[in-house]
């Protein structure tokens, strides 16, 4: 004869087995949630041919770990130095999308980019389309018809203001072509707009030499806004035709700095 309280013992781990199985299902009913209503705002599932962007480890701020191509990314610029390094971060960010082979176009309303320049970041300039426009309205149209044309990988555009409708006009675009757009905006006023991602970028001084008395570009980078992510922020370089994660440790230059104070 068994006692009762074994008979209790096994009743309660049947009931807490049914209970974890329950808590399990329950997880993967949300999981399948989330993946659905990713899929449904443009979010394809993470695979092995799947584009980090290039940006490594910041790809886990991205859902599922992708870096969201067929979306618009918008990068927000207060002085001629940030803006100067968005462009390169920019650059850095098109070579990885234009590893298949598709070109690109460049739209800005004066000569904001060096094309042999570009090299430095992995970009053929023969492979880039240049198109320049002083009237904004003309840029705008300029950048929604590009964006509509799935044959490129991506369309860079130096612009200032935009509304959250034309942004949104933008954004349909891609989703349908499945081109990447990446903005650079100018002091801006409005910030309520339908772009996927917003990144604010910052020069920081570099150490290594690429050549006498210019070192590799290196920036404060921060992810202020990413839809179904997680912002953060990280400090990178460009070395050896990709990004690279600078260790948090406190720099030979801050070191100098603070031995000057």
């Amino acid at each position: 004869m068994y006692s009762p309280d074994l008979f209790l013992l096994v009743g309660f781990f049947i009931a807490l087995s049914i209970r974890m199985r329950m808590a399990v299902s329950k997880a993967n009913i949300i999981s399948d949630l989330q993946k659905e209503i990713l899929l449904l705002q443009g979010f394809k599932p993470g695979s092995a041919g799947g584009t980090e962007g290039g940006l490594g480890l910041i790809k886990h701020a991205f859902p599922n770990a992708t870096f969201p191509k067929g979306a618009v990314h918008e990068f927000i610029s207060t002085t001629n130095e940030s803006a100067s390094a968005s462009l390169g971060f920019i650059a850095g960010i098109a070579s990885s999308l234009m590893k298949g082979g598709a070109p690109s176009v460049w739209i800005s309303s004066k000569k904001s980019a060096f094309p042999p320049g570009l090299k430095t970041f992995g970009l053929e300039p023969h492979n880039i389309i240049f198109i320049q426009s002083r009237k904004p309205k003309e840029i705008l149209w300029i950048l929604e018809e590009a964006l509509k044309t799935d044959c490129l990988s991506a369309v860079i555009a130096d612009i200032g203001e935009i509304s959250f409708l034309e942004s949104r006009r933008l954004q349909l675009a891609v989703e349908q072509s499945k081109v990447t757009g990446l903005l650079l905006r100018r002091n801006p006023k409005n910030f309520s707009t339908a772009c996927v991602t917003r990144w604010s970028i910052k020069p920081l001084p570099a150490e290594k030499k690429l050549i006498p008395g210019i070192g590799f570009p290196k920036w404060d980078v921060a992810l202020l806004k990413v839809r179904n992510g997680k912002p953060g922020k990280w400090q990178m370089q460009w070395h050896d035709e990709r990004f690279e994660f600078i260790e948090r440790a406190i720099t030979t230059y801050e070191q100098q700095q603070r031995k000057i104070v």
